[in-house]
């Protein structure tokens, strides 16, 4: 399967794939995603709390019964635009970053990736409407399952986990021994597509796209559907479920990782200004009314 849109391999040195510095943050990088626990500290009393929930209720049974509400497509019916001017009234309550409406963050992160890829307007877009399933917290969904960094369900909870010795008492997929092992219910090396991720905007939007046969290619889908996936991007885990393909996706979410996380400041892009050039590419890709 080819998995580099034509052109692509040729603006790209491998060898810099996986670079980590990010010479654009406005902090030094260890001063990101910081999740130390400080009870007087609201903003990272709010964030532990989002992931508690998160990790108490996400199970097998959580995820299927959400993909089967959601996966119906008929809870709202509107355009690009409109649903990312809902952002203006979410901020997430898993980040320790950025305490701003979320659609700011969607500007920071995709002038960033047109900064560094001008001539790739599908990564413009891609990092404008990365977190776009996040519309889901606007019709009833708890932030816990919308939000915050995802993790295989099924199986064993990946080591790199954040607050994962604490977080996950009471979940019942820990007692059971269908769920509990290193390979759960999964096969040595399945591959990521024939894995249940915990329910948040990332699948969601992922599934928004390819129901609304939006013509972004593979590459935005898999960063989309994958950039929360910390505990396997970041944290090395789950590798004993990856294929070969999902190895090749990885080089992409990471690069894509350094604008979402890095780009995270008080520094507020011009969005009217910037709106004419991403309706472009948003009728580019993803014209017209679109089902939610």
């Amino acid at each position: 399967m080819k998995f580099l849109p034509q052109g692509c391999i040729d603006i790209i040195d491998p060898s810099e794939l996986l670079r980590p510095e990010a010479s654009f943050a406005d902090k030094k990088l260890s001063q990101f995603r910081d999740y130390s626990v400080d009870e007087n500290d609201p903003l990272k009393e709010r964030v532990r709390q989002t992931y508690r929930d998160m990790h108490l209720n996400q199970t097998v049974d959580f995820v299927k019964g959400r993909r089967e509400k959601w996966l119906k497509f008929n809870t709202f019916k509107a355009n690009i635009r409109d649903a990312l001017e809902k952002l203006n009234d979410l901020v997430d309550e898993s980040d320790p970053d950025i305490n701003l409406p979320n659609i700011i963050h969607a500007f920071q992160t995709a002038e960033r990736a047109r900064a560094e890829f001008p001539q790739h307007d599908w990564l413009h877009l891609t990092a404008l409407i990365h977190d776009l399933g996040k519309v889901m917290a606007f019709y009833e969904e708890p932030q816990w399952a919308v939000v915050g960094d995802t993790f295989v369900v099924g199986c064993e909870w990946g080591k790199s986990i954040v607050y994962r010795d604490e977080s996950f008492i009471g979940n019942p997929d820990g007692d059971n021994p269908k769920y509990n092992t290193k390979y759960g219910m999964y096969k040595p090396n399945c591959g990521l597509d024939n894995v249940l991720i915990s329910w948040g905007h990332d699948e969601y939007m992922y599934q928004v796209l390819k129901h609304n046969k939006c013509t972004l290619p593979e590459e935005a889908l898999n960063i989309i559907r994958f950039h929360s996936f910390y505990p396997w991007h970041n944290g090395g885990d789950y590798e004993h479920l990856c294929e070969p393909k999902d190895e090749l996706m990885k080089k992409w979410v990471l690069i894509f990782n350094r604008y979402d996380l890095y780009t995270k400041s008080t520094k507020y892009p011009d969005i009217e200004e910037l709106w004419p050039y991403y309706q472009s590419l948003i009728d580019k890709y993803c014209p017209g009314e679109l089902e939610w």
